[in-house]
């Protein structure tokens, strides 16, 4: 498949809703977590989402992007967002 062929079928891919519960943390762990995300400009949603992305391409997972296509890096990337 060319780039061209892989862009165009990355590109039609739809976005869909993901519906996470609640999980109990302790509160240093909020903590963290909500300044992490206000530094990087994201939301506490946004900002795990960003996180669980880094991880799955971390192992190898392939996917078209977390909130648009070709938001995250691909393999070899260190699972640095672009």
């Amino acid at each position: 498949m060319s780039s061209k062929e892989s862009r165009n079928s990355t590109s039609r891919e739809t976005k869909v809703f993901i519906m996470l519960r609640g999980a109990m943390v302790m509160t240093s762990f909020r903590e963290s977590l909500f300044d992490a995300a206000n530094r990087a400009g994201m939301t506490p949603n946004e900002f795990c989402l960003q996180a669980a992305a880094e991880k799955l391409r971390a192992s190898g997972r392939q996917f078209a992007g977390v909130f648009a296509p070709g938001d995250t890096c691909g393999p070899g990337h260190k699972g640095e967002a672009n």
